[in-house]
């Protein structure tokens, strides 16, 4: 495994450390640490924090691991768990070895990440092509059904062509992108890496290319643009991950502006928490404001840009271990999960303020952005699909004309089959039907599968199994043969006619995009392409403008 310095690896893992474990012995050398510090970052550290205290998964501090033992671990590490944890050794993404030193690793007391200054993130800021030398209008007339998709496990951005299925270019980022966002107007696309890394690309150039890049921050897991007409393009925002903080950057340059700490006090039990990340942000259509989750605290922060100097902030306190969340259909109200704690938090940016917190009767809730329908029966609903348990859920959230129904889950339904696994849902207002993922149930039936939903009875209506061709395992080196996850993420086209779904395999391999027309489901087309390993999230330019979901 290539061992990158991502976290300053010198800096945390310069010793090796010991622990002793009941009779056992922990003894791990400085390359040991060196090499579990960094498969920490890249594995574990999104669910279980790099100090290691939980979020969406358990502990993993010394002592709790160390009553689980190494053996145990092992076969955690390896198999996943029910909840929706992976099995890293399964998938081939550990080695035996390596599973073994994760195991051994977790019941050392976890190094202390290093901090980042706005001295140290300049030194990485490049503006690689500069405004004045680039497009003055479009140069490819499809520019606004491009989608940027993920190759999560090389550190690149395919940027295909909607209305031609060509992949129009191949642009580096940071390592395993979490997602990417457009500004207002749709010219730029905006990437973070889980290492911090923000890259923007110019989809107006015939060939996109990265204009500008800079490393915010050591980890992080979100990024967006102002797009309140009065900012429009104007500002970027990242949230990280390590050092706990929100990143201010001007929009066409990614110069950096501003850092704010988001290290707070928790909202119920006013304990203080240095590990306080930012988990999700959007951007308000109608204020100057980006609506920032605060993972470990449970506040929502609103977040005023239009002093970015002097930026004015109002913590909404909603519930803890916040996650991931997108707009209601009027845009007004912010629907985010607190997926350890399996609720649903409902945020009115009119008004600033909590408006419920909804029991999501579910295990782990995990909506992405969730997905938009506008109900007969019920009015405005969001949806919601859940890691750990088999339920989609719908909420009502029109309290003006459907108060009936606003802010409670007006319908549940089954995915057929036992356990989660579901990432993500999704819809559009031009297809009849929402499209859930299930990449990692432990089934493997269930696991290589699309399920349909139809948007008046809420129902599954079809379940489209995967072509096995499509499905082909890898090998590894020594010959072990390692299975693709799956189907995983959904986007649609500009016009909502097609569903572009990717096939979560491993790097070894590259793996297709398969498009299927949204109203008669039935598979269009194939992008097979050799350059496309482990593609996951797809973000089409027009709906990541518009927030269609």
């Amino acid at each position: 495994m290539k061992i990158r310095n991502v976290l300053g690896m010198v800096t945390i893992a310069c010793l090796g450390l010991t622990s002793v474990v009941g009779a056992e012995e922990i003894k791990l050398s400085k390359e040991e640490m060196k090499k579990a510090t960094q498969v920490y970052f890249d594995r574990c550290a999104g669910c279980h924090g790099m100090l290691r205290k939980g979020a969406l998964g358990p502990s993993l501090e010394a002592d709790v691991s160390k009553a689980i033992g190494t053996e145990s671990l092992k076969y955690i590490i390896n198999n996943g768990t029910p909840g929706g944890m992976p099995g890293w050794g399964k998938t081939g993404e550990l080695t035996k070895e390596e599973t073994e030193l994760m195991a051994k690793y977790i019941q050392i007391k976890a190094p202390l990440p290093p901090e980042k200054s706005m001295a140290d993130m300049k030194k990485s800021h490049k503006i690689l092509i500069p405004v004045k030398d680039r497009p003055k209008a479009p140069e490819a007339k499809n520019w606004k059904d491009y989608f940027a998709v993920i190759l999560r496990d090389v550190g690149e951005i395919a940027i295909i062509d909607g209305v031609t299925k060509k992949i129009v270019s191949v642009v580096p980022s940071g390592f395993a992108t979490h997602i990417t966002r457009t500004g207002a107007s749709g010219r730029y696309m905006y990437v973070i890496g889980r290492d911090g890394k923000a890259s923007m690309i110019d989809l107006w150039m015939k060939v996109p290319k990265n204009v500008a890049e800079i490393r915010t921050c050591n980890d992080a897991r979100a990024i967006d643009t102002s797009k309140h007409p009065d900012f429009k393009d104007k500002y970027a925002i990242v949230g990280c991950y390590w050092p706990p903080s929100i990143v201010t950057l001007e929009a066409d340059t990614l110069e950096p502006l501003k850092i704010v700490s988001t290290a707070s006090y928790t909202y119920d039990t006013n304990e203080y928490t240095r590990e306080a990340r930012v988990a999700a942000i959007i951007a308000s259509h109608e204020k100057p404001e980006w609506v920032v989750n605060i993972k470990e605290t449970g506040q929502v922060w609103l977040y005023d840009y239009s002093n970015v100097k002097n930026p004015k902030v109002t913590m909404v306190e909603a519930e803890r271990y916040l996650h991931d969340g997108g707009w209601d259909l009027s845009k007004r109200y912010f629907m985010t999960a607190a997926n350890a704690k399996n609720i649903i938090s409902v945020i009115d940016t009119k008004e600033g303020k909590l408006v419920a917190n909804i029991p999501s009767q579910g295990i782990k809730p995990h909506p992405g952005r969730g997905v938009n329908i506008n109900s007969k029966k019920y009015g405005p609903i969001w949806g919601s699909g859940h890691i750990g348990s088999n339920d989609i859920i719908f909420i009502g959230t029109d309290p003006v004309n459907y108060p009936q129904y606003a802010w409670k889950v007006v319908k549940k339904t089954s995915l057929p089959g036992e356990g989660g696994g579901n990432l993500f849902i999704k819809g559009h207002p031009n297809s009849p039907y929402i499209f859930a993922d299930r990449p990692v149930n432990p089934d493997r039936k269930l696991q290589t599968q699309i399920y349909v939903l139809d948007k008046e009875s809420l129902e599954v209506v079809k379940t489209i199994p995967i072509p096995k061709k499509y499905l082909t395992p890898a090998k590894t080196e020594d010959g072990k043969e390692v299975a693709s996850r799956g189907p995983v993420h959904f986007e649609f086209n500009a016009d909502g006619s097609e569903v572009w779904t990717s096939i979560w395999g491993n790097k070894l391999k590259a793996s297709p995009i398969l498009i299927y027309d949204s109203k008669t489901l039935e598979l269009k087309s194939v992008i097979d392409d050799k350059r496309l390993i482990t593609p996951t999230g797809k973000f089409n330019v027009t709906n990541t403008m518009t927030d269609t979901y």
